[in-house]
């Protein structure tokens, strides 16, 4: 039995490049290659059938829907995704990966869509709070005779322990904006807000690193243009992203929701002093204590100031709400190889065949 990943919608050629590797260093991308790692011998699913660096590239319609599980991590084409594969009289084998929330939709379609997506297949998720949203969706969106029948299971992620820098302080201190897009979901306006009331106080510089799709768009054309400011393009390497966490000095999360986290622990693990808001996604992701869930604009305000000028006093107070030491929190409570186990686990209890072929 063989697995085919499915990343989405897009144009593959933005996933994989001209040699075949996996582009990019955001969460989407760096999941495909976890994927891969962990299903040796997979392909992706693409635009055209092509020989990649370590993996094979097919386009849906040639999958071998008798002897290969899909792994589609853009569900809300799950049932479409099953009627291609069917169209060849094989009764398909797909299975969902949930690894952004599903509330990010607005239109009743879509999650009319999603709920007879996760419905009908065996859904992972990336964290318990998405798996508690993909069930809300399932018992609105869904008829009992079907919703109960939903297999929904999840792990988190967890960070790679392996991969940090040593920490290189910026002659500048350095507040990053830590995630990749500018949606209104990540609530940028606030995040200038607040970095707008801090450097008054404190010299300060931002470094925003976007997904191509946001780099020309009118919020990250209106913060290049401000002299104290950097935008650009994600790192092309794994090393270059934790080389940039390593010269960062805070970083101030204003996202309303949020499927996991991974970039705010990475950057915790880093030496990144984190600013977050009080939330039940932020809170889910710091030990118990943490010292800087902010609730209000000026809050968030006087934390990052702290976290410039007593930088140093700032990371023994995140280590001391850990316990100690926040890098052994999160390599316990956050640990990679428990997500690949949890998967793993779940593709074999949903699909025997895969454990005996």
């Amino acid at each position: 039995m063989r697995v085919a990943i499915k990343y989405g919608f897009i144009d593959h050629e933005t996933l994989v490049d001209a040699e075949g590797r996996i582009l990019g260093q955001d969460a989407g991308s760096t999941l495909v290659r976890r994927l891969l790692a962990a299903f040796p011998g997979a392909s992706v699913v693409g635009n055209a059938a092509r020989r990649c660096d370590g993996f094979d590239m097919v386009p849906l319609e040639f999958v071998d829907a008798a002897n290969t599980l899909v792994l589609n991590m853009d569900c809300l084409d799950s049932v479409g995704v099953w009627q291609v594969l069917h169209s060849h009289g094989d009764e398909p084998k797909l299975m969902n990966f949930v690894w952004r929330n599903p509330s990010m939709y607005h239109h009743p379609v879509n999650f009319a869509a999603l709920g007879l997506s996760f419905a009908l297949f065996p859904t992972f998720c990336n964290s318990e709070r998405t798996a508690g949203e993909v069930r809300e969706i399932v018992q609105s969106w869904t008829r009992s005779h079907l919703a109960e029948k939903a297999r929904i299971a999840w792990s988190n992620l967890g960070v790679n322990m392996s991969a940090t820098q040593p920490r290189r302080e910026p002659d500048v201190p350095v507040v990053l904006y830590p995630a990749i897009y500018l949606s209104a979901r990540k609530d940028p306006k606030t995040f200038l807000q607040v970095v707008e009331r801090v450097r008054k106080r404190v010299p300060l510089r931002v470094e925003a690193r976007l997904h191509q799709s946001d780099l020309v768009s009118e919020r990250a054309m209106d913060l290049s243009a401000k002299p104290w400011a950097w935008v650009g393009p994600l790192t092309a390497t794994k090393e270059g992203y934790w080389q940039a966490l390593a010269s960062s000095t805070a970083f101030l999360a204003t996202a309303v929701e949020e499927a996991y986290g991974l970039e705010y622990l990475e950057a915790l693990m880093a030496g990144v002093v984190g600013i977050l808001p009080d939330r039940p996604w932020a809170r889910a992701l710091v030990p118990p204590g943490y010292p800087f869930l902010y609730d209000s604009p000026r809050q968030a305000a006087d934390m990052l100031t702290r976290a410039l000028t007593e930088t140093d006093a700032c990371r023994a107070e995140v280590d001391a709400s850990a316990g100690g030491d926040i890098v052994a929190w999160i390599r316990e409570h956050h640990q990679r190889d428990d997500f690949v186990a949890a998967l793993i686990d779940r593709v074999q209890e949903w699909f025997p065949e895969i454990a005996t072929s």
